[in-house]
């Protein structure tokens, strides 16, 4: 767990990035696809992309403003993908061979 703070339209705010948040910003991306790649679909999913997206901001300290929430939510998936590059460059780290170098004399 790791703790991210940012600014939104001049309003501080703070989140804990714990397993659910980063399950939640996984499921509103996967609905967001899911209404870009099929517009029709749209209102089908428009309920759940609006209820994730009340899950995600109920989790920032101070409680969000409705018109901060699009950048607030905008912040956070990137705080997301930021940690899951970090993680994934690591573990590729973690798996190259190590090489150590001769020295000739």
């Amino acid at each position: 767990m790791s703790s991210k703070e940012f600014e939104v339209n001049g309003t501080d705010y703070k989140i804990m990035i714990t397993e659910q948040v980063i399950s939640h910003v996984n499921n509103l991306k996967d609905l967001y696809n899911a209404a870009y790649e099929d517009p029709e679909s749209f209102e089908d999913v428009s309920t759940e992309i609006s209820t994730t997206i009340n899950e995600i901001a109920s989790t920032v300290e101070p409680p969000a403003e409705d018109s901060d929430l699009d950048g607030l939510i905008q912040e956070i998936i990137k705080t997301v993908d930021n940690k899951a590059a970090e993680i994934g460059k690591e573990l590729e780290e973690k798996e190259k061979p190590r090489r150590k170098s001769k020295s000739k004399k």
